[in-house]
């Protein structure tokens, strides 16, 4: 039996994530018996060139094609120039590309084929780690809190908290850490409170070729369209009870509720949207979380964290203030949930995604066996 599936001891996992901002390939790796964390190693980052990032733009909203295909050639290739800097790994979580979400439709697709990575560091490698959830009725999304609560416990929390991943969607996590398995009925609550960054760097690209809002400039720069702000609340999705998830493009509208505002008025009244959703959100969480950790690009924006600190009563803060990494957190997360499938834990719960029972996904696809000379 390879250490991975043993049921004892620590393994050091790779997680791999391609988020849906589009930037590039976080990797990270952490040790783990999949219950608790004992260590967090070394990360590293491979940029998106601007041509890579139009290929993955073009797929979004596909499931199949030439569009897809050319994903899968982009995020393989760039995924083996990462790892290929890591030693000494045990097992490896890739999480692949999303580029349509439909949870109660067509289903979910991540592209990227795990099985073709497994030969760059010679260890096995999970991946496609929703589709399961959704077949068992789940929103297969979002994947993150069953490690937001190992984290909670890493940090020594003791009362309930939340941590909010401000990437091209947002995702909260409430966590209550008086349990002591994140399955247990009420340890977590999760769900996408609704666009982050996407809309942002979409705007910034098509109206001045910028990747981001870098640092907020643009947005503190602008004023805050009320009426946009208004007419983007009435969604219905801010309605539904939780857990709930989001494709990339779902709130598509925002965009053109500042199609007509200048650039910084666009900008800042997107940025304000993001950060009404998640107050919108946090109203939905069993009680009033004692803190709320922001990871994510979202945490390097101050205007986005100041409007955040002025509309809620907790602490908001960059999860850097409890010593964990906000760049690499998501790509540890697949490392821990790598872990979990191999030892067949659960990796989501009704409290999370919505499934009926907690299920455990991922495939683990195995390198060729070593053949020798007789």
């Amino acid at each position: 039996m390879d250490k991975a599936r043993d049921q004892t001891g620590t393994v050091r996992a790779l997680g791999l994530m391609s988020g849906t901002s589009l930037d590039g390939v976080d990797a990270a790796v952490i040790e783990t018996d999949g219950h608790t964390l004992s260590a967090f190693g070394p990360g590293k980052y491979r940029a998106y060139s601007a041509d890579e990032q139009t290929v993955l733009s073009a797929a979004l909203g596909q499931w199949n094609g030439a569009p897809v295909e050319a994903v899968a050639a982009v995020v393989e290739a760039a995924h083996r120039d990462v790892i290929a800097e890591f030693e000494g790994i045990d097992l490896v979580g890739f999480h692949g590309q999303t580029v349509a979400h439909e949870p109660h439709g067509r289903g979910t697709l991540q592209v990227g084929d795990g099985a073709s990575l497994t030969e760059t560091l010679g260890v096995p490698v999970v991946w496609d780690f929703r589709s399961e959830d959704v077949a068992q009725g789940g929103e297969g999304a979002p994947l993150a809190p069953f490690f937001h609560f190992a984290c909670a416990l890493k940090i020594g929390a003791l009362a309930p908290i939340c941590f909010l991943n401000l990437g091209g969607v947002g995702n909260l996590t409430y966590v209550d850490p008086s349990f002591k398995r994140p399955e247990e009925p009420g340890a977590l609550l999760a769900f996408d409170t609704g666009p982050a960054n996407a809309p942002i760097n979409d705007l910034m690209q098509a109206r001045l070729g910028a990747a981001m809002d870098k640092d907020g400039v643009m947005a503190a720069r602008g004023t805050v369209d009320g009426a946009a702000l208004k007419q983007f609340l009435t969604s219905s999705y801010f309605e539904r009870t939780p857990p709930k998830s989001l494709d990339r493009n779902d709130f598509d509208s925002s965009a053109a509720l500042v199609e007509s505002l200048p650039d910084a008025d666009a900008v800042a009244t997107l940025t304000a949207m993001a950060t009404a959703a998640v107050v919108r959100g946090i109203g939905l969480c069993p009680q009033p979380p004692s803190r709320l950790l922001v990871t994510g690009g979202g945490r390097l924006n101050p205007v986005m964290m100041a409007m955040l600190r002025d509309a809620l009563d907790c602490p908001v803060d960059p999860v850097e203030a409890v010593g964990l990494d906000g760049d690499m957190l998501e790509a540890q997360a697949f490392a821990y949930l790598a872990v979990r499938v191999a030892r067949g834990l659960p990796t989501s719960c009704p409290g999370t995604t919505g499934v009926d029972r907690p299920v455990g996904g991922g495939r683990i696809s195995d390198p060729a066996p070593a053949h020798s000379l007789a």
